[in-house]
Formats: C-alpha cells, structure tokens, sequence
C-alpha cells in the first residue's frame, strides 16, 4: 500500500471484529494501516504499557485466534509458517491513542480515519437497532388488528348464514283482530 495513500473506510470497517463484547482491530490490520511492521506496532505499544489497559488493548486468547483464523483468514498457527506469538487487538480507544504513540503523521491520519470508520459502524448499528424496535411494534399492532379483522369477518358470516332463525315475530303493528 503506498504510504501517502489512506484506506478506505469499508475497508477499514471490513477489519473491526468483535470479540468479547468490543469491537476490535488485530495488531497486524493496523500495522498494516499505519504502514509499519506488527512487531514494530507492538514493541511501541510494550514500551508504553500505562497508555494501553485492558480496555484499550488485549491479547487474543487461543480459542478467540482459532475464531478469527476462521472468520478473517488469518494466519496459520505456531509451527506450520504462522504468528507464533497471539494477536495483540485493540479496541476504538486503543486505536486512539496508537496515533501518539508511533508519532507520525500517517498514524494520525490512519487513526483519524479508523476512529471515523468505529463511529460510522456504532452508527448503523443503532439505525439497525431502531428498525427492528419499530418493526416488532408494527407487528404487534397488526396482530392486535387481524384480530378486530377476524372478530369482524365472523360476525358478518353469523348475519349471512342460511341456518338463522326461520320463523320471525313480525315487526310493526299487526292485523286489527275482530
């Protein structure tokens, strides 16, 4: 990827994972973004240890690196040409603050632009979410509604069928009786 080049935020958004309830992005992906090397990305990172807790940044575990293996293509495992150490994630705030701690302008421009990319998805993911909220109240109030529908067809079926009452007490005023 040439330097002077940003990637697009699809792409960006197609490299955000979720693992135990965050979303996330692998060291490598953004090594990548940055245009550095991975172990540069994470020696930066070991050196500034207070700047990334848990929440900013986390080890995978061996069952969530097979997960990903899977879903993202990536690498094969120790012994077999793969990582040989886990991949090092970072969530939106991790992100963050990489920009300052590799210090150039690419990685300001990258974290900008992977920031933008978490917040575009966070984004649809609540247009999503109130979709679906309005979705299931239409469908209760059409439930309610085949109901008054249905309730409605039967009493007009009752006032059309033919085995009503035959004989009928005549309305009005009658024959005067002599």
């Amino acid at each position: 990827m040439p330097q002077n080049t940003l990637v697009p935020v699809p792409e960006i958004q197609q490299r955000i994972h979720w693992v135990r309830q965050r979303r996330v992005m692998l060291d490598a992906d953004l090594a990548r973004f940055y245009g550095v090397a991975t172990r540069e990305l994470n020696k930066a990172v070991s050196r500034n240890r207070d700047r990334f807790p848990e929440d900013f940044s986390f080890y995978l575990t061996l069952e969530e690196t097979r997960a990903l293996m899977f879903h993202a293509g990536t690498s094969k495992p120790t012994g077999r040409g793969g990582v040989r150490k886990p991949a090092r994630v970072f969530t939106e705030q991790g992100v963050a603050m990489l920009a300052g701690v590799l210090r150039s302008q690419r990685a300001v421009e990258m974290s900008v632009a992977i920031v933008r990319a978490f917040v575009q998805l966070r984004e649809l993911l609540a247009t999503h979410h109130e979709l679906a909220a309005k979705l299931a109240e239409l469908e209760r109030n059409i439930e309610g509604h085949d109901t008054a529908i249905a309730n409605l067809f039967e009493a007009i079926r009752q006032l059309l069928a033919p085995d009503g009452p035959t004989h009928r007490r005549r309305i009005g005023f009658g024959q005067p009786t002599r």
